[in-house]
């Protein structure tokens, strides 16, 4: 199998991870609302947008000092606490009560006690991964139905400029990229691009594509153990292929540099990587309009089994898988950039022009 295929075949499983968030999220949305689970008293209150936004950076801030004073352990118990509570809100609505004790659902507990145990214990990339969507979902579904038309619009628009400038201005995310791909959490999905990649044996990264804060997107070069020692990650930062760090500066290579003659389409060190890390926030973020116009627009239903769907949400997620291939086809090229801007304005437009297609007035459809 060439380079080419080994690639387009990563780009493939990236889709599928990206679907099974937003499928997940569906499905979770009915359980969800029937369980209360819903985190404000007012989903329409753009405001929340704002109180969200401001948790992003307290939280980007709370990591960078972690990491500046080595508090990476802490990192990476506060992710896997945060994993097995997402996991045990999915579960709980998934698994049937057959064991439990008092009002609790041990079979629920149990499983996600052990999405925990594997984390800790083997973040192995597919233990990784699953445990990615498992959360992606959860969350997606919970933001979702806890954020209406107009503030899931107006959060998604304001993470987008954060990315950009987190990405192409203050760059602060480079700093994060530099500790949170090495605790092997699930910050990001892994798509090996070789059977017999480890992400266990692997180091960090060798480039990275930039999404912001907790929602990145990235690519990464060949891992260490595999073709040579890898340049540290992220799970929201960008760095040329082959780059490195070294005392805190990078080193960058012309576009020129990273091309075989006579390639046009992408770069050879971009071919000849063994894995892709897509940050779970790039899936996670554009999802939450996907869910918020499946549970909050009443027009355009479509009867499928077991997910709430109308037209709007499915623009929505075509939007998104849009802006997903644009930017992989943009990153494989050897260049960094931010991803939400393509993801959450794919989202965005794909849901407008699925709410028009349903006969939803574009005043309706923007929430207000």
């Amino acid at each position: 199998m060439n380079d080419r295929t080994r690639i387009l075949l990563a780009v493939g499983l990236t889709v599928l991870l990206f679907l099974g968030v937003q499928l997940g999220a569906l499905a979770l949305t009915e359980p969800f609302h029937e369980s209360d689970r819903q985190a404000v008293e007012d989903p329409d209150n753009p405001t929340n947008s704002i109180v969200y936004f401001a948790i992003i950076l307290v939280a980007t801030g709370f990591m960078l000092a972690a990491f500046k004073f080595d508090l990476q352990w802490l990192i990476r118990l506060l992710i896997v606490g945060v994993s097995v509570m997402l996991a045990w809100y999915v579960f709980v609505e998934l698994v049937p009560p057959v064991v439990t004790v008092g009002e609790t659902n041990v079979l629920a507990g149990l499983a996600a006690i052990g999405v925990g145990a594997g984390l800790l214990f083997y973040p192995e990339w597919y233990v990784i991964d699953t445990a990615g969507v498992l959360m992606g979902a959860g969350a997606a579904a919970l933001f979702g139905i806890s954020f209406g038309l107009l503030p899931a619009i107006l959060l998604l628009s304001v993470l987008a400029v954060y990315d950009a400038i987190s990405v192409y201005g203050t760059e602060h995310m480079l700093d994060l990229a530099e500790g949170v791909m090495d605790l092997k959490i699930p910050v990001v999905l892994v798509v090996p691009t070789t059977l017999s990649y480890s992400y266990l044996a692997a180091g960090s990264t060798d480039d990275v594509l930039e999404d912001g804060g907790d929602e990145s997107i990235e690519t990464a070069g060949s891992a260490a153990g595999a073709n040579g020692a890898a340049a540290p990650g992220d799970d929201s930062a960008a760095e040329d292929a082959g780059s490195g760090t070294e005392g805190g500066d990078r080193d960058t290579r012309t576009q020129d540099d990273d091309r075989v003659a006579g390639e046009d389409d992408a770069p050879a060190d971009e071919l000849e990587r063994d894995a892709l890390f897509i940050g779970l926030g790039d899936a996670v973020i554009p999802t939450i309009i996907v869910v918020s116009a499946a549970y909050f627009l009443d027009a355009g239903t479509i009867a499928v089994p077991v997910i709430a769907l109308n037209y709007a949400a499915l623009g929505a997620i075509v939007g998104t898988i849009a802006g997903l291939l644009v930017l992989m086809y943009m990153v494989l090229k050897g260049r960094p950039h931010a991803g939400l801007p393509l993801l959450n304005g794919g989202a965005i437009g794909g849901y407008l022009l699925g709410a028009l297609a349903s006969g939803v007035s574009i005043v309706t459809a923007l929430g207000f």
